[in-house]
């Protein structure tokens, strides 16, 4: 198993699934079919499903009642605008660590769990194993987690127990806060002033760990640059008449943000400025601090990340809201603050029908995995992850989840690696956690 979730993960990276809806770009079914392939070659049934130009793989191992399932997505995020030392899309190994684009999100548990598959496909299973892979989790998985969980829901098959290969550093995570996007639209004002041009950027750092998805930025610690270029907005003296920076997706902080403004001085140049921009800038601080009301404990407390800025006529601002609570409290919130600041903006906050992860620390599937990493000799800690998953669609309706993933850093970053060694023990601890759940009697 060790070499062949190496050799898996090597194609896997091979094959750009990029996620990237600013630039319209898709997933191709390559991935899907090579997964299809593999399991089928191997007397697995699979089937892929298509929506929206989105496909995913499911199927299932064993007979009797769904039981457990596998769920991993195979989609990436874009590496437009980072620095990488090594080619994104191919698996470079250095030393104990594979360097690629998906190496740790998430190719490493699609990997893991087709191998994993394979070998339950050779014992002779009295309760089935359900499994997926989806190609759309990077943007919301609407089109996959969404769907099958509601097609398990419609057949009544849910199982009992959902390992999502969706984490990372051997984490038992079984508690994630719900995301949601807050975005704010705030028209053009062009006013004429006289004064002098000005240009200035500002840099995303993150002096302990590098990252860049926005469920890991960590306020008072980490730099965001669209909230420095906000602090500057409203303690200098100026008028901005352009922003622009790396924005990818709402979940991604954007590596910089450079601001072209006017300081106004009688003596200076006629400029046109805008003032819906300038005060959409100032109010970036102010919609980063909203106070939220949350319905369960979160070590990550709530999150607020403005990383997303576009113009269509109006000025766009997308935040990102990570935080144990529901649409209508976010909404809420955010119009309370909105009617304080008078800020002239539309308001419009998105979010899924899924919800935020709260499994208990002593369910049976917490401790299988403890048990299991125990007995590998392997470090672990169970806890919270910072960024939500497609877990969300299933918990929902009851089922008992948890995410796991194997050693590694730089997840949506520049030079996003997973430990070989980890990689190379990930099928075994995977096996041997389901297994022991197989030979747990429970009354349904």
């Amino acid at each position: 198993m060790e070499e062949e979730v190496l050799s898996i993960l090597t194609y896997l990276v091979s094959i750009p699934s990029v996620n990237d809806p600013v630039r319209g770009i898709k997933p191709s079914a390559d991935t899907a079919k090579y997964i299809y392939d593999f399991l089928t070659q191997h007397g697995i049934d699979a089937s892929i499903i298509e929506s929206n130009g989105y496909y995913s793989i499911m199927g299932s191992v064993g007979v009797g009642k769904p039981y457990i399932m596998l769920l991993a997505h195979y989609d990436v995020v874009p590496v437009e605008g980072q620095d990488w030392s090594y080619d994104p899309f191919k698996l470079n190994i250095v030393g104990d660590r594979a360097y690629g684009r998906g190496a740790l999100d998430d190719k490493s548990n699609v990997a893991a769990f087709m191998v994993v598959l394979k070998e339950l496909s050779r014992l002779d299973l009295n309760r089935r194993v359900l499994f997926a892979f989806t190609g759309d989790e990077e943007v919301g998985g609407e089109n996959g987690a969404q769907l099958i969980a509601e097609k398990l829901v419609s057949s009544n098959s849910l199982p009992r127990y959902l390992i999502n290969g969706d984490g990372a550093n051997h984490t038992v995570i079984c508690r994630r806060r719900k995301s949601f996007e807050v975005i704010l639209r705030i028209p053009k004002k062009l006013v004429v002033v006289r004064g002098v041009k000005g240009f200035k950027t500002f840099l995303a750092n993150y002096p302990v760990s590098q990252h860049a998805h926005a469920a890991y930025f960590i306020a008072g610690v980490d730099t965001h640059p669209l909230l420095c270029a906000s602090v500057f907005t409203r303690e200098s003296d100026i008028y901005i008449t352009q922003l622009s920076g790396n924005f990818v997706k709402s979940n991604v902080v954007p590596q910089y943000v450079s601001l072209e403004y006017v300081t106004p001085n009688h003596s200076g140049s006629e400029y046109s400025v805008d003032m819906g921009l300038t005060d959409l800038i100032k109010s970036v601080l102010i919609l980063s601090r909203v106070p939220i009301n949350v319905k369960a404990f979160s070590e990550y407390g709530v999150s607020i990340t403005p990383n997303m800025y576009f113009f269509d006529g109006k000025h766009n601002l997308v935040l990102d809201v990570r935080a144990m609570s529901s649409k209508d409290v976010i909404e809420e919130s955010f119009k309370a603050v909105l009617n304080e600041t008078s800020l002239d903006a539309e308001l419009l906050v998105r979010s899924d029908v899924g919800g935020y992860m709260n499994t208990c620390k002593d369910s049976v599937l917490v401790k299988t995995f403890e048990e299991v990493l125990a007995n590998l000799n392997l470090s672990y800690r169970v806890g919270e992850g910072a960024g939500a998953s497609d877990s969300r669609y299933f918990v929902v309706h009851g089922v008992n989840a948890v995410d796991f993933g194997p050693l590694g850093g730089g997840m949506h970053g520049s030079n996003e690696y997973v430990d070989v060694s980890s990689l190379k023990i990930l099928p075994k601890i995977y096996l041997e956690v389901i297994k022991k759940l197989l030979m747990v009697e429970e009354k349904f």
